[in-house]
């Protein structure tokens, strides 16, 4: 039986510059979708003898595990999938097109707030090449909201400290100029003058700027673990990921009134919507402020406590 999943994701390669983590994606829900079949004895069909219904067996029983995100990401790969199959000749229908999700709602993102933020990158360093490291990773993260992805991407010679820029390759291949704020240079130099010390004699090191103890390119994965352990260093009890100081980023660019515009240049966004999404988490801030300081906002919370419980008479 041959089921040409390896085949289709190089195609997501070449094709469609996919990034690794999307493509190790994909590679693990086919192959979750040919184990769940192999368990239901349904190992020996082939994709185009797969139905909707069968998929939408697998979808169900999934539903019970995870969440309606990752199961709308499972769909649509296997929709991809299929769409491949038709182009190749080897299945005469898309079954995953008939297949729909329950609506999602679009949650708030999770980040910090900024004395949470401040408490992370001003934690106490040591003179450790790996905590110079750190600190100059968390200050580009939240300085110029790049994400993870982009940020192990990069290369000495993608960096301008003197003109205070890098250059980052974001979804698709894109590349973008983004800023660095002046703590963030003063940190990379930092970090950059005992890079060697993790370099070492590792001929893997190359031009990466962000390298392991073993003197290779950090890993993503390796990012969200380093994370991890600084917030607890730092006291902060939220746990976000990498990606959250991306929203961070965003979010409290738009609190001070930085320009919509301008923020979707710097995250790379293509379209202006995605982009808006942070100013709902910005109106929620707003609004809590306006509750806790305004002297209106006040006035009305003491109406409705009654006029007996007033803190004034």
């Amino acid at each position: 039986m041959n089921w040409p999943i390896a085949e289709f994701v190089e195609t997501l390669r070449t094709q469609r510059n996919a990034s690794i983590e999307t493509r190790r994606a994909y590679t693990s829900d086919l192959g979750q979708l040919r184990e769940w079949l192999v368990s239901e004895g349904l190992g020996e069909l082939p994709p185009d003898a797969v139905s909707h219904r069968v998929l939408r067996g697998w979808l169900g029983a999934l539903g019970e595990e995870i969440a309606v995100s990752s199961l709308a990401r499972k769909l649509s790969c296997v929709r991809s999938f299929y769409r491949y199959l038709i182009r190749r000749g080897e299945a005469s229908e898309n079954p995953a097109e008939l297949l729909s999700l329950p609506k999602q709602g679009r949650p708030l993102a999770h980040l910090l707030n900024v004395d949470e933020t401040f408490a992370l990158l001003d934690v106490e360093r040591s003179d450790d090449p790996r905590s110079a490291r750190d600190a100059a990773m968390w200050e580009m993260l939240y300085g110029s909201g790049l994400r993870v992805g982009e940020l192990v991407s990069i290369n000495v010679e993608d960096m301008d400290l003197r003109e205070g820029w890098v250059r980052v390759r974001g979804k698709g291949d894109k590349e973008r100029q983004v800023p660095l704020t002046g703590k963030c240079v003063d940190a990379v130099t930092r970090y950059l003058s005992v890079r060697s010390e993790l370099a070492g004699k590792s001929s893997q090191a190359g031009r990466a700027v962000f390298l392991n103890h073993r003197g290779t390119r950090l890993s993503a994965r390796s990012v969200r673990r380093i994370l991890q352990k600084d917030l607890v260093r730092a006291g902060v009890a939220t746990k976000i990921s990498p990606h959250g100081l991306r929203h961070g980023f965003a979010t409290h660019q738009l609190e001070t009134g930085a320009d919509l515009r301008s923020v979707q240049e710097m995250l790379g966004h293509t379209n202006l919507s995605t982009t808006q999404r942070y100013t709902h988490v910005a109106l929620g801030t707003l609004m809590s402020a306006y509750d806790d300081a305004h002297p209106r906002a006040l006035r009305r919370g003491a109406a409705r406590r009654g006029p007996g419980d007033a803190d004034e008479p």
